[in-house]
């Protein structure tokens, strides 16, 4: 379904909210312990819309997954460890996160954040960054996928090797 190049990133035009749902569930398909994925683009760019379907692939389809922009962060326990999804669009300060218990959620299965531009220079090195933008169509998106600092989630999920 996705072409991918051998290296370097990737940009995936996703048509829609399904091609979006598809490639969160390979993503987490490939995901381990410790894995760090942020989620960047502006508003309405489907960023929560793939940390649902990714979450989901761990604790169930049909379960709720709320966005979490106003209580800034939701843990998901699944039997592999728990799950942390950031929302740091109300975030001022990278220090407000270690209130929030971002050190503690770096040891867990893996994190999800939006917004991960607010982090600053306390954002992780070895990390999935996947940046939305509003594609053609309504419903399109653009998706630019890379990895930094040795992360190969996105070449263990079958999407490549990246740099």
């Amino acid at each position: 379904m996705f072409a991918i190049p051998e290296s370097g990133p990737a940009i995936l035009v996703l048509p829609d909210e399904a091609a979006t749902i598809a490639l969160a569930r390979r993503l987490a398909a490939g995901l381990r312990q410790g894995d760090v994925i942020a989620l960047s683009g502006p508003l309405g760019a489907g960023k929560t819309a793939f940390a649902r379907a990714f979450i989901r692939s761990f604790i169930g389809e049909t379960e709720e997954v709320p966005s979490p922009t106003f209580g800034l962060v939701q843990t998901y326990d699944t039997d592999r460890g728990t799950l942390w999804h950031f929302d740091l669009y109300r975030i001022s300060d990278a220090q407000e996160t270690r209130e929030l218990g971002f050190d503690e959620a770096l040891a867990g299965l893996a994190v999800l954040i939006e917004w991960p531009e607010r982090l600053g220079t306390d954002l992780p090195a070895g990390r999935v960054d996947i940046r939305f933008s509003q594609g053609n169509t309504p419903d399109a998106r653009v998706v630019r996928l890379s990895a930094s600092g040795g992360n190969s989630l996105l070449s263990r999920a079958g999407l490549g090797v990246y740099f």
